[in-house]
């Protein structure tokens, strides 16, 4: 199990608190409107998957929260605090408790596995080297990948790649995870073990997620299933909806929240305009 990092946050230590949130929060480029009053709170511990057309604005939404981008208007708050004014270095201390996975990974070829999952340990902290190398190969073993900690990327599969960069991102304990497109371009089977990593993450480690993505079949898995951990081992498991409700979806149409809900909701709507992105 990896470690937890000590919670501090007011918004951590409460359950009910959101860990995000985005208030009717607007951007455009010159006349080109990408956003128009998007609002939504991701709790501790939850998922939230975004789905929508391309250019939507979904990863839009991601760079927001990243502080890359800034919006026209609304609010946006990460761990309770108001980040859509904050300057860059006020930026760096939040952005230590949000983790990235992008769509193709963004690993460095020139550096081993090894040294890509411990980058931001080396650059951004004090850790001796020996507890750098520990960390690296404790979230390598989460993903499954400690055999491969001194490859280098272009040695492994596609989906290899994405699990060192689900490594790289957890690498430094954030509470937050931020997802890409994290499967895309890779094969069912790959792309259901990303799914199992992410789950994983959720169920195990408490980490609050959000996932950006187009592919349904992904986003319905990590929304009806779980990890949990028996004798056996780690295990992923059709979860019963009716007792759990960690994922949550919204569908982005026109800049604008056109649903939001639990997985069984967005199953069941009878708006047309999901119906046919559905289907």
């Amino acid at each position: 199990m990896l470690e937890t990092l000590d919670t501090t946050g007011a918004a951590h230590s409460d359950s009910t608190s959101p860990v995000i949130a985005l208030e009717d929060v607007s951007l455009a480029f010159d006349d080109k409107v990408i956003l128009r009053g998007v609002s939504f709170t991701v709790l501790p511990g939850h998922t939230k998957i975004i789905l929508g057309a391309s250019g939507s604005g979904k990863s839009t939404i991601l760079k927001l929260i990243l502080g890359l981008l800034k919006p026209d208007g609304g609010r946006i708050f990460v761990n309770g605090e108001r980040v859509d004014q904050m300057r860059e270095r006020e930026m760096m201390k939040v952005r230590a408790d949000l983790g990235m996975v992008f769509q193709e990974g963004a690993l460095f070829d020139s550096l081993t596995v090894a040294e890509n999952v411990g980058y931001r340990l080396y650059e951004e902290t004090k850790l001796p080297l020996e507890d750098v190398r520990r960390r690296v190969e404790e979230v390598l073993g989460f993903v499954r990948l400690d055999e491969f900690i001194d490859r280098r990327p272009s040695e492994l599969s596609g989906g290899q790649r994405r699990r060192v960069a689900i490594a790289r991102a957890i690498g430094a304990r954030p509470r937050i995870v931020l997802y890409d497109e994290a499967t895309t371009g890779l094969d069912p089977i790959t792309a259901t073990s990303i799914d199992e990593e992410i789950v994983k993450l959720r169920d195990l480690e408490g980490v609050t997620s959000i996932i950006v993505t187009h592919q349904l079949r992904d986003a319905f898995f990590v929304a009806d299933h779980e990890a949990v951990r028996d004798d056996a081992g780690v295990r992923i498991v059709r979860a019963d909806p009716v007792k759990r409700d960690e994922a949550e979806f919204i569908m982005l149409r026109d800049g604008r929240v056109a649903f939001e809900g639990n997985a069984a909701e967005l199953r069941a709507s009878r708006d047309e305009y999901l119906q046919t992105f559905l289907s």
